[in-house]
């Protein structure tokens, strides 16, 4: 084991975790490496959105060690079926089927009921408050960890459907709430509605109602993923992806590619709504920080560099999920391949509603193999060691 991280809370160091449904297993899998090679770590600011707002909830509200909070989340999502996250049963796809075509084909007329996604969340939220121990829903532990100094601040991003603005609820910090084009934050006690509002893919899941507004997953207007954690104090920077980056040879094609299923272009959406921003927020970061290395002190304005270390997996999730697609339940499946899943390249749209115990655990052990792989970049980020900047490593071999 090698020696645990000198982080204090003077380090002033943030965990970002980004979205990507079902992969966000990879995360946790991830941490689990990093948390046994430092068991003394923490990380006073966490800040999530989509499926990463779940494993920021949840560590910001565990009492425990980091070691100890990892393992029990590890826990959590080795329990996790689809029948957990949502109806999948033929009677309740059903009814959902029958309210979107009635939608469709009523020319907007106010017929039946109203269609609020494709399936039916509410295992979902009752899983969740199980596993975070809140019957009425509010995240306590999130106080009482702040109160005890184990915890700075947490974020969690969810998306306006009102108003188009990416909003991030936040609790703890001396920050005072912010304001930028599109994106505003708020300071309130979290919930497991936040959790599901961030987490809420958009017309797949239903929209959930906080405050008088219906929220969506917080990854559709996050333009900035990185700034939360920066807004409420951070000055190092961890944020694990999901996303896999192919290399330009792994993106030709070799030979005619047939017609793209719905599927495949579902997935592209995905990746290009709530994964790739926080790369080129990252490049962003890279050039700012060259900016400010170059300028004098009394010319910087007050800014500091930021120090990053981006972490995503070294191989495509998605195409781990095509192998355990047949474990999915039967309507659930039926309505999947309809959407051309099996014949998808890459079947990103599968992998994120891919919430099975199987795949589940083949992503917490790709995370962990990648975090064993660049342990010692790693332990050199996290004791203080002074990291190569984006700009000269060369953005995409973060």
């Amino acid at each position: 084991m090698t020696q645990p991280a000198k982080v204090g809370a003077q380090e002033r160091i943030g965990l970002v975790m980004g979205g990507g449904g079902a992969r966000a297993a990879f995360q946790v899998g991830f941490l689990r490496s990093v948390a046994r090679r430092h068991p003394r770590l923490r990380f006073p600011i966490l800040t999530g959105v989509s499926a990463g707002a779940i494993n920021t909830a949840f560590l910001a509200n565990h009492e425990g060690t980091l070691p100890e909070a990892i393992e029990d989340l590890c826990g959590l999502w080795n329990s996790l079926t689809t029948d957990k996250v949502f109806r999948s049963g033929p009677t309740s796809l059903g009814k959902s089927m029958l309210r979107w075509s009635t939608k469709l084909m009523s020319g907007g007329a106010k017929v039946g009921l109203p269609a609020r996604g494709m399936v039916d969340t509410q295992p979902l939220r009752e899983f969740l408050r199980s596993a975070l121990g809140t019957p009425d829903g509010r995240l306590t532990g999130i106080e009482r960890n702040l109160r005890a100094g184990r915890l700075d601040a947490v974020a969690i991003t969810t998306s306006d459907y009102s108003t188009g603005q990416s909003v991030t609820w936040f609790e703890g910090g001396n920050a005072a709430t912010w304001n930028r084009p599109s994106r505003r934050a708020e300071q309130c006690q979290l919930t497991v509605e936040h959790v599901m509002a961030s987490s809420a893919l958009p017309i797949f899941f239903p929209a959930v109602q906080v405050g008088n507004s219906w929220h969506g997953d917080g990854g559709i207007r996050l333009t900035a993923p990185l700034s939360p954690a920066l807004h409420l104090g951070a000055r190092k920077v961890m944020a694990i992806s999901t996303r896999y980056e192919a290399t330009n040879v792994d993106e030709r094609p070799r030979e005619a590619q047939p017609y793209p299923p719905p599927a495949q272009v579902m997935g592209l959406l995905m990746n290009s709504i709530f994964l790739d921003l926080l790369h080129f927020d990252a490049l962003n970061l890279g050039r700012i920080n060259q900016l400010i290395a170059e300028l004098p002190p009394e010319q910087r304005l007050g800014l500091e560099e930021i120090e990053l270390l981006i972490l995503r997996p070294s191989r495509d999730l998605s195409k781990m999920a095509t192998k355990f697609e047949p474990r999915l339940p039967q309507p659930y499946k039926f309505l999947l391949r309809g959407l051309g899943s099996r014949e998808a390249k890459s079947p990103d749209s599968l992998s994120m509603v891919l919430f099975e115990p199987e795949y589940v655990k083949h992503l917490i052990a790709a995370g962990e193999e990648d975090a064993n792989r660049r342990a010692a970049e790693i332990d050199a980020f996290l004791i203080g060691e002074r990291m190569p900047t984006v700009m000269q490593t060369g953005f995409w071999r973060i």
